[in-house]
């Protein structure tokens, strides 16, 4: 992304009243002839970091000009932005970009995917003098690693995965198979519910996500239990898989790892 960009963005931004801006839709140049459009929640003038928050399914959340989502409202992390923002982070949710509007299937993992993501990162932060950290749900996990992966240079400063794609779904194609989870190096949280009933995020294969991030300088696991009965499908956001019931409890537990790590 240019300069001029980047200085128009942060420019719009700070225009959003603080410290209770209502949420704002964001629209940046990412690839060439691609934009990407977020929303995005601040209500700080000095957030203790930054959050991208990467939804699960096809990724496509529908963002109209006017912050209506037609879809994945219900995700974990989309119905959650508010509890993050509360915590004095900055909050941005991406919406599939302007070329795959359809959603990410088979995306998620690619180097463009990461370029985006990457402009993304920088116009946050020429917003924010903030850590930015990549936060991703189910098949969003996808998008966090890959991301923290193929990124060096403007890459994100942690990384938080939960629920984690860890078996490969026919309709969405990817899983965090699919990344290099050793090139991860910023400290990364792993969040996962014991009971998680979903075929394509088993608590059992966390222990091997965990061994694959072995050069991350910090990593740690959180487990929940219990919340909710399901109220949906077991990989659908109503069910363990979604942390129902427990959503205070699991974004509090996120938003004090990430204020509290530290780069060595």
């Amino acid at each position: 992304m240019s300069a001029r960009a980047l200085a128009a963005l942060a420019l719009a931004i700070a225009a959003l009243a603080a410290p209770a801006a209502a949420e704002e839709v964001m629209t940046i140049p990412t690839r060439p002839g691609v934009t990407q459009s977020f929303l995005l929640l601040r209500r700080s003038e000095t957030p203790a970091a930054t959050v991208i928050l990467f939804a699960g399914g096809n990724g496509a959340l529908g963002l109209g000009p006017d912050g209506r989502l037609s879809g994945l409202g219900g995700n974990f992390l989309v119905r959650n932005r508010g509890r993050f923002a509360e915590h004095n982070l900055m909050v941005a949710v991406p919406d599939a970009p302007s070329d795959h509007a359809g959603g990410l299937s088979r995306f998620r993992a690619s180097r463009e995917h990461a370029a985006d993501i990457r402009a993304l990162i920088a116009a946050l932060r020429a917003t924010a003098p903030a850590p930015v950290w990549l936060v991703g749900t189910s098949m969003g996990t996808v998008s966090a690693a890959s991301a923290g992966a193929r990124l060096r240079d403007g890459g994100p400063d942690g990384i938080v995965l939960t629920s984690t794609i860890t078996r490969w779904s026919r309709n969405q194609g990817e899983s965090v198979g699919d990344v290099k989870l050793k090139d991860i190096q910023v400290p990364t949280l792993v969040v996962h519910h014991r009971e998680d009933a979903c075929p394509f995020t088993p608590f059992a294969d966390i222990p091997s996500v965990l061994r694959d991030l072995s050069r991350a300088p910090r990593r740690a696991l959180i487990t929940f239990d219990g919340g909710e009965p399901p109220q949906s499908a077991p990989c659908e956001a109503r069910a363990a898989h979604g942390y129902l019931g427990l959503d205070e409890h699991v974004v509090k537990a996120i938003a004090e790892w990430i204020v509290t790590a530290r780069r060595p």
